[in-house]
This record gives C-alpha cells, structure tokens and sequence, in this order.
C-alpha cells in the first residue's frame, strides 16, 4: 500500500494545516512518492481502562491477610478451594478474579505479566487529571501539548509513509497520541471514508464522520483544494481491505465496544497497512457503588476486558510475536470498601502486559502491602512503580525508542528502575 499521506498532524488538539493558498498540506507531499508501508513490523496496543479500574480485585493479592480484612462483602475468594467462585491462582500469593480467567492461558504460556502497586506519583484524585497526568507522561504538570506515545515515536526518527502509523480506535484522538508524530482516530475502519463529493467545491466530510470526525472543521479545511490525494488515501485503505479478515485459530471476540475496537486493531494488523501504536479505550470502572465481588458490576466489565484481550492474542496467533499490549488506568481504588459496598479513588492498581515478547508468569513490582501502617494516607494501596518506568521499558524495548529521547519530559529512568516486563 502506498501512502499518500504522511501524517494528520494533530497538535494541541487542533489540525495543524496549510491554507489553500499556500498549497497542499506537507504531510501529503511528503508521502506523495514513499515506499509501501506493508510487511510485519512491532505494534504497541495500548488499552485505557478509564475510570480508575479496582486492581486489587483484578488482580487479587489473597495472601495478604489484610486484604479480607478491609473488603467484608466485595473480597475475592482465595483459590484453596478451586471453585469457579473463587480467584485463579498465579503464584501463591496472587489471583486473577474469575471473570479473568480467559486470560489465565497466556500467564501460563509466560506471555502475560503483571505490575501491581503501579501508578502515578502524584497523589490527585481527579479522574480528569489522572488520566491528563498519565496520558501527556507529566504528572502534576497540565500545560504538556503533546503525548507520551506522540513523543515516542517521533524520537525514533523513523519517516513512515503511512497515514495508519498511529490509530486510535474510536470517536476521538487520545491525548496520548496527540503531537507531532501524527495520528488518525477512527470510529470504526469501515468509517474511514469520505462523501462523494468531496473533491468539489463545499464538499466534505459524510455524514458517516468516517475521517477524522472530531476535528471536522479542520478535516474540511484540509479535504478543500487537496481532494483528490484525500481519496486516494481512501482508497488505499479500501485496497488492503482490512475486513476481509475474519478473526483466526477460533477466536470470539465479544459483542461489545471494547471487543469490535479490539478486533479491528486486529485486522489493521493483519492488513499490513503500517500499524505501529493502536489505541482503544474502554470505560465502566468508577465501581463507588455496588461493585461486586464474583459476580456483578465489575465482574462483568472484567469479563468483557479479559475475553476481548484473549481474543485478540488468539487471533492473531504467531503475530504476537510483535505485539505487546499494555493495559492502564489513571489510578486504583480504595482498600477499604465504603458503606455503598463499593471502592472510592484510590492509588496503586495493576497493569498488564500480554505479548510474545513479554517476561511473562510474574507479578512484578515490589509488593507494598495491605496492613493499615503500609498504607498510602491510611486508605490507598501505595504506588511502588511509577507508571512512566512502565511505559519508558515498552517504549525502548519494544518500540526501539532510543533510551536518551525525552519522552517524559523532567524524568529520568535508568535501566535498573524498569520493571523487567520485556525480554
């Protein structure tokens, strides 16, 4: 597939584009003659959990007696018994909740791992900010223009051709991607399209909101005076037809958001249209009330997480062999359950990393415990691996970021400091 366009270039959350009269917008001149962006190559999929999902519940610290000591109705019951009501053991001292279970496979196959007690170092509690903090990679700091992911690959210094470098799965660029590597936010991958009419005077985006719907004043700007090569673009994508591809090795992904984002990252993949950073969010984790233990609220929004997750790695079989996954939220919840039988914002939570390239079949992190001196202010479990040593280990390691490149602005992380996560 030859691209046409080099990149959308969001900065600040804004297109940045040429008017009319000074030409045609430099991203599309400049993939106007590039090579194919075809054949395999490394993937990151990051996968927001937003709304600060429960990781003591996730992933169940059962040999901290402490643990059954705070939660009298929300607990998750220790693996002795070896019922389907109770966690899946992974080694002793951690459990995956039962509606984890499709994903216990790949811990086994040492391609799963998880960092517990991990999160920011700042102490908010703001939902909005967290997730601000943790998608720019500057804690505390809410003037970053750009994201950490945006930043990690333009560091690499790696001119790709293709427009699909960089894709975020649904309505709206994350602030993540945001920058000047470029990215495309799509609905869905049969919504990349625009109106017939496009190439004429006033035409512009359909009513589909296939190409970059969230800046659609600027989409019209950019579609004005530039139709042609926007078609295209099109209908290259159209050509590498990536939905021709049915989900492989019996793989069912569920009928959800989370699961159709899940298996359309898939098919890109599989299309060879020059993936290399996939984004999906996938909401429902804000548990103050009602929160369940084996069964309700959050038992069912794991469910979804765990059976999408593992579908996509047995879709995409030998393919995981370049594919890392990297889950997060913006913070954990409370110790303690409330009066509501549920969690309020908390601190620390767990994050998983599922490839084949992953240390997997370990929890890693320093565990910091649950007894009430241990604490962070008496109620959090407290964060003993900061986010961004995550995030820089999967960037360099995975990504080929150099290790040099600032991509967390004002912080620095050595080699001893990383999780260990990659091999």
């Amino acid at each position: 597939m030859n691209g046409l366009m080099r990149r959308s270039f969001v900065k600040g959350g804004a297109l940045a584009l040429f008017s009319v009269a000074t030409g045609i917008p430099r991203f599309v001149v400049r993939a106007a003659h590039a090579a194919p962006a075809g054949g395999r190559r490394k993937v990151l999929v990051a996968v927001f959990q937003r709304g600060a999902v429960d990781g003591l519940s996730m992933v169940v610290p059962y040999g901290d007696a402490a643990y059954y000591a705070a939660r009298g109705s929300i607990a998750i019951g220790a693996p002795s018994t070896g019922t389907p009501e109770t966690a899946a053991d992974l080694d002793g001292f951690f459990a995956f909740h039962p509606a984890m279970a499709p994903l216990k496979p790949w811990w086994d196959a040492r391609h799963l791992a998880v960092v517990h007690a991990c999160g920011s170092p700042h102490s908010t509690r703001s939902h909005f900010d967290a997730q601000d903090y943790m998608e720019t990679g500057t804690p505390g700091v809410k003037t970053t223009p750009d994201g950490w992911l945006s930043r990690g690959l333009a560091s690499r210094g790696v001119v790709s051709p293709s427009p699909f470098r960089a894709v975020a799965l649904g309505p709206r660029l994350p602030r993540s991607l945001r920058g000047e590597a470029g990215a495309l936010a799509m609905p869905a991958v049969r919504e990349f399209d625009v109106s017939p009419d496009m190439a004429k005077p006033g035409g512009g985006v359909n009513a589909r909101r296939g190409f970059e719907a969230l800046y659609e004043r600027g989409a019209r700007d950019l579609i004005h005076g530039t139709g042609r090569e926007t078609f295209e673009a099109v209908k290259m994508l159209k050509a590498a037809d990536p939905q021709r591809f049915e989900p492989a090795n019996g793989a069912s992904y569920p009928r959800s958001y989370f699961g159709e984002r899940l298996r359309q990252i898939a098919q890109l993949i599989k299309a060879g249209v020059g993936l290399e950073v996939a984004f999906a969010d996938v909401g429902g984790w804000d548990t103050h009330a009602g929160q369940g233990n084996v069964r309700g609220q959050l038992a069912s929004r794991l469910a979804d997480f765990a059976h999408g997750l593992a579908a996509f790695a047995r879709d995409l079989g030998d393919r995981m062999e370049d594919v890392v996954v990297l889950t997060m939220s913006e913070f954990g919840r409370t110790v303690a359950e409330n009066g509501n039988r549920g969690t309020d914002h908390g601190r620390g939570t767990a994050m998983l990393v599922l490839g084949g390239p992953v240390r997997g079949g370990r929890v890693h992190g320093r565990w910091p415990g649950l007894a009430p001196e241990q604490l962070f202010e008496g109620r959090d479990l407290e964060v003993t691996t900061d986010f961004r040593h995550l995030f820089a280990e999967v960037a360099w390691k995975h990504l080929g970021v150099p290790v040099h490149a600032q991509i967390f602005p004002g912080f620095a992380s050595s080699r001893d400091e990383l999780p260990g996560v990659l091999a």
